[in-house]
């Protein structure tokens, strides 16, 4: 089979290279997770959770390399590498700790003569297809709920990112996980959609593009597998009248800019009060200015290079036909020379712009933002709204019953006051319309991975 290339985005060299399971292989692998499942869910829960925390601790030592890996992979600063092991360790923790509550049978009746309860029942294999952006977080959301909860698991990682997997097998084994019930595999789309076709899995979970998501809903289609699917997003950032304008520059920027913009949850798009406008503005650009373009591998570097070149190209596209259409661009390339028209981009922040345009309405997914002005909170709402995605959205207000009352108005999955791009375990990790379905963290990622199983047991 043709080999699957990791193409470093540093430097454009092949950095890893792995030939992709046969289907035989495939199956054989599904089949292999099948009949280890059994013995897993046997296992007291306090040993599933022991060995689950055991395996991110062995991770986290490896933070160093991790870190260097990302780079090369995908173009995240070495100064930010090892950010991700805090999210796994708090993410696993806080499954772990309400794991037992969540899982535990909800009796009805235990009487002499009736014991009724509802309980929650693995659903077997879970197959997790991971994305590159936040490899290591975006797994982990599932992974640790679904072998805490009793299933084994094949995770497939992204092509840009096939080192993670590895790893992450790799410090989940030598904990003690048994390599069948995880095990990471490298597939093509042909061998991943025929597994969905052929019922392999009893979960999907799959976080990537639209049309990805498509796909994946294509192949299980009559199967009835349960599917979980996040899709992306194009987040606003609302700025009121009475909002902190130096936090809200901050924030927004970087959630903005952070990871080179390669953020589901990333921000967007920015509405702002006219009242704030013009120093919004001014104190955003300035903000953007102070970012370094270079080298991941520099630890003086703030912003690397986009995941591939042809991620970068989009960008281009957008920002090129918004200028285009009246857009005005306040960020002159020229302040980073290591844009070089591949995977270095420069980052921007437009003005003039509206929802004709395709940087304000398709996802960008790298280091651009355009900001509106709007005269109240109905403009921002309206504007807000109108977006096929549906995953976060940052209110900045001073007060609590107002962001409830705007946010209860928003058609999103999370609704931020004050501040944006961050993921609370507690929390359930949501979206609506073209962002997909399903959720994940908090006690309901537990119900994600389970399914209820009614006991009514008479004596007679």
């Amino acid at each position: 089979m043709k080999p699957i290339q990791l193409i470093s985005p540093v430097d454009g060299s092949v950095y890893a290279e792995r030939t992709p399971l046969s289907r035989d292989a495939a199956f054989a692998a599904a089949d292999r997770a099948r009949a280890a499942q059994k013995d897993w869910a046997a296992r007291p829960l306090a040993d599933r959770i022991a060995l689950v925390k055991a395996g991110v601790a062995r991770l986290t030592a490896m933070k160093e390399t991790i870190a260097t890996e990302l780079a090369h992979q995908m173009g995240r600063p070495i100064r930010y590498g090892q950010g991700e092991m805090g999210g796994v360790n708090a993410r696993t923790d806080y499954m772990a700790e309400i794991a037992a509550e969540t899982l535990a049978p909800h009796v009805i009746e235990d009487s002499d003569k009736f014991r009724r309860y509802l309980a929650r029942a693995p659903l077997g294999v879970v197959f997790i297809v991971a994305p590159w952006n936040y490899p290591y977080l975006t797994t982990i959301n599932t992974l640790a709920p679904a072998l805490i909860a009793g299933n084994s698991v094949i995770l497939k990682h992204a092509s840009q990112t096939l080192l993670v997997g590895e790893r992450l097998a790799q410090a989940f084994h030598e904990a003690g996980v048994p390599a069948d019930v995880f095990q990471n595999v490298v597939l093509d789309h042909a061998t991943t959609e025929a597994l969905i076709a052929a019922r392999a899995f009893g979960f999907v979970n799959f976080t990537g593009s639209v049309g990805g998501g498509q796909a994946i809903e294509r192949a299980a289609a009559g199967t009835f597998t349960p599917l979980g699917l996040e899709l992306g997003g194009k987040d606003p950032g609302y700025v009121r009248a009475d909002a902190n304008l130096d936090a809200a520059v901050d924030t927004l920027m970087d959630g903005a800019m952070f990871n080179s913009g390669q953020c589901c949850c990333g921000i967007e798009r920015i509405y702002v009060h006219e009242s704030l406008y013009d120093a919004f503005v001014e104190k955003s650009v300035a903000w953007v200015k102070a970012l370094r373009l270079g080298s991941p591998l520099d630890p003086e570097t703030t912003l690397g290079p986009m995941a591939n070149k042809r991620f970068a190209k989009v960008v281009r596209d957008q920002i090129a036909e918004a200028v285009a259409q009246g857009a005005k661009p306040l960020i002159d390339p020229a302040l980073f020379p290591a844009d070089d028209g591949g995977a270095y981009l420069a980052p921007q922040v437009l003005v003039n712009v509206d929802h004709s345009m395709r940087v304000m309405m398709e996802e960008s997914f790298g280091p651009v933002v355009g900001i509106m002005k709007v005269k109240d909170d109905a403009e921002a709402l309206r504007l807000m709204n109108d977006s096929p995605y549906g995953l976060t959205a940052s209110i900045w207000t001073q007060d609590y019953e107002t962001a409830e009352k705007l946010g209860q108005q928003v058609e999103t999955g999370t609704v931020f006051m004050n501040r944006a791009d961050y993921l609370d375990p507690a929390l359930c990790w949501t979206g609506c319309k073209d962002t997909g379905r399903g959720g994940s963290l908090s006690y309901l990622g537990f119900h994600s991975v389970t399914r209820p199983k009614s006991y009514h047991l008479k004596k007679v």
